[in-house]
């Protein structure tokens, strides 16, 4: 177990410092241009493939059994730490209140950016479990 929960860390701190850029580029270049909705459908794709291969690489790297309890809980610990510091970003370095900044992803790109949180948290459950198997 305390290798999948390495692997998650590290898995979300590599991702995390990636969308932080890109998040950058998108709210200062992007979406002047193209709106929100654009920016967030041209960031999304390149996150997703890029946690692919980060969520793969850290699997492969701390070898996470695939066993549906390990990669849970690497998938669990991923997505607790991606909404503890999307809270803690938007609270400490935008000065958004909480509500503010959960109230983001009620809108349409919000609910995009989520659903791609989502899908980069379940990844672990399907990377690399049938060549395993």
């Amino acid at each position: 177990m305390k290798r999948a929960l390495t692997a998650a860390t590290v898995y979300f701190l590599m991702l995390f410092a990636l969308g932080f850029v890109l998040g950058t580029v998108r709210v200062l270049f992007v979406a002047p241009r193209t709106g929100v909705l654009g920016a967030t459908l041209i960031e999304v794709p390149l996150m997703l493939i890029a946690a692919f291969f980060m969520c793969r690489w850290a699997i492969d790297r701390w070898q996470v059994p695939p066993t549906l309890s390990t990669r849970g809980a690497m998938a669990l610990l991923f997505l607790s730490l991606l909404a503890l510091f999307e809270t803690l970003v938007g609270v400490a370095l935008f000065g958004r209140t909480l509500a503010e900044t959960w109230s983001g992803l009620a809108t349409f790109a919000g609910l995009i950016g989520l659903t791609a949180q989502v899908i980069g948290a379940l990844l672990p459950l399907v990377i690399g479990r049938s060549k395993q198997r």
